[in-house]
């Protein structure tokens, strides 16, 4: 029988992260966009490749490699560019996904999450078997994007607002994980899904887990 695969979103510095590791800890397999955006555009890779020849050299390291915040920058208040940067990228991404999905089937894992951030902007999340939003309020995420990244406010507020609102996620979501606490509520939250996932798909925690 095929394990149940969940998905996994939420906004900037919602904490999805946190919520990642917690679940991985508890036996589940994980699969994170994110990983596969950076396999992608590796050094030797046909993605790197397509990309230096669609948005010049600039756009590269000293060592050759992706600068990705300088990739982000050019791309970021261009439409017609972030088209064209995903037309590369996300077809790639879709397959190497497929793959890795595929053989967490074949695991041990309890059952399969796909963490994506784009999840419900392209709709993915209806080819899944369930959907946990993580959320935390406005305020939140902006005091944690100040922090992680040494943005400006201004900054960590455009880029906030930038992204599909968080509160259309929330409502097509099967399970809300509020982010707006501590580390140990988050984890205390995550534990419950979890269980809830599993009592709702009939799947038995691993062993000395849950």
């Amino acid at each position: 029988m095929a394990k149940p695969t969940i998905g996994l979103t939420g906004g900037i510095a919602s904490g999805k992260s946190s919520v990642a590791k917690t679940l991985i800890a508890q036996g589940v397999g994980l699969v994170d966009a994110d990983q596969l955006a950076r396999e992608v555009v590796q050094p030797g890779t046909d993605g790197l490749a397509e990309v230096v020849a669609t948005f010049g050299e600039q756009v590269l390291a000293a060592d050759g490699s992706l600068d990705r915040e300088k990739l982000a920058a050019r791309v970021f208040d261009d439409d017609e560019a972030r088209e064209k940067l995903q037309a590369i990228t996300h077809p790639r991404i879709g397959r190497l996904s497929a793959e890795r999905l595929a053989e967490l089937q074949a695991s041990d894992a309890i059952y399969v999450v796909y963490d994506a951030p784009l999840l419900v902007e392209v709709g993915a999340h209806k080819g899944m078997d369930a959907l946990i939003v993580v959320a935390a309020d406005v305020e939140t995420q902006v005091a944690r994007v100040i922090a992680r990244d040494g943005a400006t406010e201004e900054d960590a507020r455009k880029r906030i607002a930038a992204q599909y609102p968080l509160e259309r996620k929330v409502d097509v979501a099967d399970y809300v994980i509020d982010n707006s606490g501590s580390l140990e509520q988050l984890e205390a939250r995550t534990l419950e899904v979890h269980a809830a996932i599993c009592s709702r798909f009939g799947l038995k925690p691993a062993s000395g887990q849950g």
